[in-house]
């Protein structure tokens, strides 16, 4: 997401060097799962306090980002 070349590979986008975060586009069924739960389980497993590192990786494209597609869902996040 982001970046300054408009298709980069996962292997480019690994270098570092092309602006892009590495992110998923996760589609979910509201009725099974809410958002509030996702996001839990999102700040379970990662720690958006390290800059530009989850885990092992380390770079930009590691650097810690919520998507939305609504303003409830960015308040949800940003909570």
């Amino acid at each position: 997401m982001g970046g300054k070349n408009s298709n980069p590979t996962y292997e480019q986008v690994c270098t570092g060097t092309t602006g892009h975060a590495e992110v998923i586009h996760l589609e979910y069924d509201a009725d099974a799962i809410s958002f509030d739960e996702l996001l839990l389980v999102f700040f379970r497993t990662h720690n958006p306090t390290t800059l530009n590192r989850q885990g092992n990786d380390v770079g930009t494209q590691y650097r810690s980002a919520i998507f939305y597609l609504s303003m409830s869902k960015k308040q949800a996040s940003e909570a």
